[in-house]
């Protein structure tokens, strides 16, 4: 809910698995988020950004939440990724 400036004024806004894009209920304890730091692909250096991956204690419970965070990563990688250009010799 939003109040006449635009702000929002709700309690508590829900979070999503980004998985299985799961509501993540507001008692579920097993939970978590996990901030991954962007790196810089020329240096190899953190650039100080992160991208938040959070997944469902549904994922956690069935032990797949090292596939889940390995597949989030790597999707995202692959959108992000500059493509090298050839150097001719």
């Amino acid at each position: 809910m939003q109040n006449e400036v635009g702000e929002n004024v709700d309690l508590y806004v829900p979070r999503k698995c980004s998985y299985t894009h799961r509501l993540i209920g507001a008692k579920d304890h097993s939970s978590v988020q996990i901030n991954v730091a962007n790196v810089d692909p020329v240096t190899g250096i953190a650039t100080g950004d992160y991208t938040p991956y959070c997944l469902g204690g549904y994922i956690r419970f069935k032990s797949e939440g090292d596939m889940a965070l390995t597949t989030l990563v790597n999707e995202h990688d692959s959108k992000t990724a500059t493509p090298t250009a050839s150097v001719e010799e």
